[in-house]
């Protein structure tokens, strides 16, 4: 049961093929038919049979065959035959070779495989190699090389293109596969397979479009925590033609919200094809880069201050040699070589020069990579360099990429180059840019680490009256809160906000005014306006009571004359923010499908969308993602001491954005939020002014169902007491519990080991523990039991040890799912197996499951124990007779 459900799809031991003899009048069309001769001639070694659909009876005779695959390349009509005919030799996996196939056609064979348990790719698909397996069950122009790098394409054409362009430039594949419109195994499906298998490396994938969000960013993160993931995605036009109610709804388009779902996910984007190639030359290299800091190592001046330039550019920082390690190398450099702000080493560099600079920038520790560039000259023989530099790859210990400039005098030294696996660029521009998108896969991967609760540490929400508030709008059939009930709702979740009373006369405003006391602002209040400043519905700085009924007379007048239609509810009065030195910053929110609400910061006050200074996240947001989200915008310049002003009080917007992450997360009725300004000096921020739409959340939702990335389940937290004394704490797993996962695994003895991982298991490798600790919490869930030891000293707290984990991952049916259960050994037989078990079955069960089931080796007696008290069903597996199978019914 370890091995992945779309195994039998990309590493099948027999294969069955329906097809037409070519040669027949009404034979498949040519696309079908180059697959079938494709896996002819591939070389695959499994078990391979092909059927004459043509002939009567050939489908009947191998309903007894039970192949892993079933290749179909047949006309439309004849599909959903062959397809049944599969689905009763009992074969695990499906491809159809097909084209032009609508999507009613589509449903139907996709309810076909359903029916049968088959893993369908296609139709419309143009298949897939699997070139470590010898297998090319494609219709593909060009046959992939050897590789570890995977290829996942929306696009057969694109395909075909990147297929081509490898096959000169040396780039290996572990898979390529077209799935093309209207497939049953999807996007989300192939990148669960790829996280786990050996054979990939790094993952390219073009896409078009996704089915649902929950699922490819749960596949997508598991992918990306395994290795990189590039994404070149279509269609980057912002949606703009909605009728948005907010800046937030108007300015945030879904390509932004796309960027930011990938960021999250730990994943890398590239924007054009040729961006695409780019990084995938640097991903099929040995080493991937773990920072931005680039040593240059040129002949040339002009081309190193190019490199320079283009680096300053994409913030890629450029990496000095320290002063003593430069004296130690001056002996073996030209007199003439440089070293600032990169190494030049002048018109008479040789091999052995670039060999001696390449090492010592490879020892170095504050280097992530190395740009090594060649400018042809007469008598230096480019080939000698580059085949150097072949020669001393295997030996460094950092990514190296190169640009070998010119044509004709350096074609046969690319070529040494590339059978290296060593990138090479034509121009430093595109070497920088490789290295800088190689270099956001380890930046990125700090937010894929990120799992924030739903609810931070600060003081609890008014939650139930936030509720109420958001109810009674909708139950008035009304979608845009006033001023004052969205100001009202933000600090429901303690979000400073300034007083701000409705006035409905002039005589009411003077009244409220002086109450509030002077200087007040005075903005229109309708459900019409989305902009007041548009429609001269804001005036500010208003001294006295006079000022203030002139200012509501002639704001009222010029509001009726351009909106005379407009739902005017009266003129809020409230205290101007008294922060002369204050920032005027901008905090939104917007929802757009898939992905659901984002997030958004930036700039802030009446010229927002011209300055279009922002950045977006997905909740749920913690202190990380909070100051990552800051710290994008160009604005963010301006809260450190700025022009005279001391430094505002970045903590401050933290907690608002934290706040605002909670609203979202606890309240799918959040359709659009605008908060704008929030002023923040160095005493604080300040919400001036509020706008929130809301709307009817869908029934089928579930709690955080709205959320494309789920919540850190901090509910599932409890305490239980230990037999004997003591108490242990069940939570669910944490990323940055690695360490005592590590310290868990090495303390148990060799049986348990066996026990829980059928091997010889002493600790988990880097991508089992990241495999294991970065879970998705929609199809998956692992708890641990925490206990903490007694303290080695007086007043120090004692160490924190995991002392069991129990875990349950969803199968691909959404209806049942895998557990595994391991206990510390001294901690065995007192009742913490039996905790664990109940627990994980619980969460199964509130999450829809109706089936849980696991593997226990026949001689691990215990746990045959274990599972008979609670009432599991145990049966041999035909599989493999060394286990049982234990299931039962949640």
């Amino acid at each position: 049961m370890e091995k992945h459900y779309l195994t039998p799809l990309f590493s099948p031991r027999s294969i069955v093929v329906l097809a037409r003899k070519p040669d027949m009048p009404d034979a498949a069309d040519a696309f079908g038919q180059i697959a079938v001769r494709h896996i002819r001639e591939s070389g695959y070694a499994g078990r391979l049979e092909f059927l004459d659909t043509g002939v009567e009876g050939a489908l009947a005779s191998l309903t007894h065959t039970s192949p892993d695959l079933a290749l179909i390349s047949l006309p439309p009509a004849e599909l959903a035959t062959a397809l049944e005919m599969a689905g009763r030799m009992q074969s695990k996996a499906a491809l159809i070779l097909s084209k032009d196939i609508g999507m009613r056609q589509a449903h139907e064979l996709h309810a076909i495989a359903r029916r049968h348990n088959m893993f369908l790719l296609g139709p419309n698909s143009m298949g897939l190699q699997r070139p470590n397996l010898q297998l090319n069950a494609s219709s593909f122009s060009s046959n992939a090389q050897k590789g570890s790098l995977a290829l996942v394409s929306q696009s057969g054409a694109l395909a075909n293109s990147v297929l081509d362009w490898a096959g000169r430039n040396g780039v290996g594949f572990s898979t390529v596969v077209s799935l093309g419109p209207n497939t049953g195994v999807d996007v989300a499906d192939v990148l669960d397979f790829l996280a786990e298998d050996n054979g990939t490396r790094s993952i390219v994938v073009y896409l078009e479009g996704i089915r649902n969000a929950r699922r490819f960013m749960s596949s997508l993160r598991a992918a990306a925590n395994a290795k990189p993931v590039i994404v070149l995605k279509a269609g980057r036009k912002p949606s703009g033609t909605k009728a948005a109610l907010t800046h937030s709804g108007a300015i945030v388009g879904s390509d932004d919200v796309f960027d930011a779902a990938l960021r999250r996910a730990g994943a890398v984007r590239v924007r054009s094809f040729v961006q695409l190639f780019t990084i995938a030359k640097c991903l099929s290299a040995r080493h991937r880069p773990q920072g931005k800091r680039l040593a240059i190592v040129t002949n040339g001046g002009g081309p190193g201050v190019l490199s320079a330039d283009w680096a300053n550019d994409l913030g890629v920082k450029l990496a000095a040699m320290p002063p003593a390690k430069q004296a130690e190398l001056a002996s073996q450099l030209p007199s003439q070589a440089s070293h600032d702000p990169f190494l030049d080493l002048g018109e008479d560099a040789t091999a052995e020069h670039y060999r001696a600079a390449i090492g010592a920038y490879a020892a170095c520790d504050d280097v992530d990579g190395i740009l090594v560039i060649l400018s042809p000259r007469i008598g230096l023989d480019s080939t000698t360099v580059a085949q150097a530099l072949a020669d001393l790859q295997p030996s460094l210990p950092k990514l190296v990429i190169t640009c070998w400039m010119g044509d004709e005098q350096v074609i046969e030294a690319r070529r040494i180059l590339n059978r290296a696996a060593i990138p090479t660029f034509r121009t430093p521009e595109a070497a920088v840019e490789a290295f800088d998108m190689a270099a956001s896969f380890y930046e990125n991967q700090k937010l894929l680490q990120q799992t924030p609760s739903p609810l931070s540490k600060f003081d609890k929400p008014d939650i139930e009256g936030a509720r109420i508030l958001i109810e009674t709008a909708l139950a008035e059939r009304r979608k845009v809160l006033t001023e004052m009930e969205s100001k009202a709702l933000l600090a429901a979740f303690r979000i400073p906000v300034t007083r701000t009373i409705l006035s409905r006369s002039a005589n009411e405003a003077m009244l409220i005014a002086n109450q509030l006391g002077y200087p007040v602002a005075l903005k229109i209040d309708s459900p019409d306006v989305a902009h007041k400043s548009d429609v001269d519905g804001v005036t500010l700085n208003v001294n006295n009571a006079a000022a203030v009924r002139d200012a509501w007379q002639t704001m009222m007048a010029n509001i009726k004359r351009r909106l005379p239609q407009a739902q005017i509810n009266g003129i809020t009065i409230q205290n101007m923010s008294g922060k002369p030195h204050g920032r005027e910053l901008y905090i939104g929110l917007s929802t757009e499908e898939p992905f659901g609400p984002a997030i958004s910061f930036g700039a802030g006050g009446r010229m927002i969308e011209l300055i279009a200074d922002r950045a977006i996240e997905l909740p749920p947001l913690n202190r990380f993602l909070a100051q990552h989200l800051m710290e994008r915008v160009r604005s963010a310049e301006t809260l450190g001491e700025w022009r005279g002003a001391p430094a505002a009080d970045r903590e401050a917007l933290e907690r608002i954005l934290m706040r605002v992450s909670e609203m979202v997360c606890e309240f799918p009725q959040l359709r659009e939020m605008d908060i704008n300004p929030v002023i923040v000096d160095q005493n604080g921020a300040l919400v001036v002014d509020a706008r929130i739409v809301v709307d009817h959340a869908p029934s089928e939702a579930g709690q955080y169902g709205h959320l494309a990335i789920l919540p850190y389940p901090a509910e599932q937290e409890r305490e239980w007491p230990l037999p004997g004394g003591g108490c242990y704490l069940v939570r669910p797993l944490h990323p940055t519990d690695a360490g005592m996962l590590q310290a868990f695994v090495q303390r148990l003895s060799h049986e348990s080991r066996y026990f829980r991982f059928a091997s010889a298991v002493n600790e988990l490798s880097a991508r089992m523990l990241a495999r294991f600790t970065l879970i998705d919490y929609d199809r998956e869930m692992a708890l641990v039991a925490i206990h903490q030891e007694p303290s080695m000293g007086e007043g120090s707290p004692g160490e924190e040890r995991v002392i069991a984990i129990s875990r349950y991952v969803s199968n691909p049916d959404s209806t049942s799912c895998e557990f595994s259960l391991v206990v510390a050994d001294e901690f065995n037989g007192r009742g913490l197996g039996t905790r664990m078990m109940l627990s994980i079955m619980d969460i199964a069960r509130s999450k829809g499951l109706k089936r849980i089931e696991g593997m226990v080796l026949n001689n691990n007696s215990p746990m045959l124990k274990l599972m008979r008290s609670l009432d599991f069903e145990i049966r041999p597996w035909d599989e493999d007779p060394d286990f049982r199978l234990c299931s039962r019914e949640l």
